[in-house]
């Protein structure tokens, strides 16, 4: 039995893959275009090891959390995997897939969900402290 709603859930699974070190984490409330789903969850992981991981440990929180997943595609390749929670949809990318299929443009006009400080400032491109001190 559910306890979340679908954008409690699509929290969740951002947290989720935060946890796992995924990287520009976002929610795209797609709910008023699309019929089929309510969010999206955008996430990155440098390798397929990675990508496996950040989709597991989504699976496995939101299923604990009375949300197992109805559907899972392209585990076995690991550049983008799907994991389909009806509501929420799931897709973790390595960098080349993500940046492919962007799509963050192609939902541009879905509203982007508030997501925790912890989640929304996890980006890929880590701080360079030669360029941080120029920058001061």
């Amino acid at each position: 039995m559910s306890t979340l709603d679908p954008r409690e859930y699509a929290v969740l699974a951002a947290q989720a893959a935060a946890e796992k070190k995924a990287t520009d984490v976002i929610v795209l409330d797609v709910a008023a275009t699309l019929v089929i789903t309510e969010y999206f969850v955008l996430a990155t992981g440098n390798t397929d090891r990675q990508v496996r991981t950040i989709a597991e440990e989504i699976e496995a929180q939101l299923k604990a959390a009375g949300r197992p997943a109805i559907g899972r595609e392209g585990e076995r390749e690991g550049k983008w995997v799907l994991v389909d929670f009806a509501d929420v949809v799931v897709h973790v990318f390595q960098p080349d897939e993500r940046e492919f299929y962007r799509l963050e443009k192609l939902w541009s006009d879905a509203p982007r969900v508030e997501l925790p400080a912890e989640v929304a400032n996890v980006t890929e491109r880590p701080v360079d402290v030669a360029e941080a001190a120029d920058e001061s």
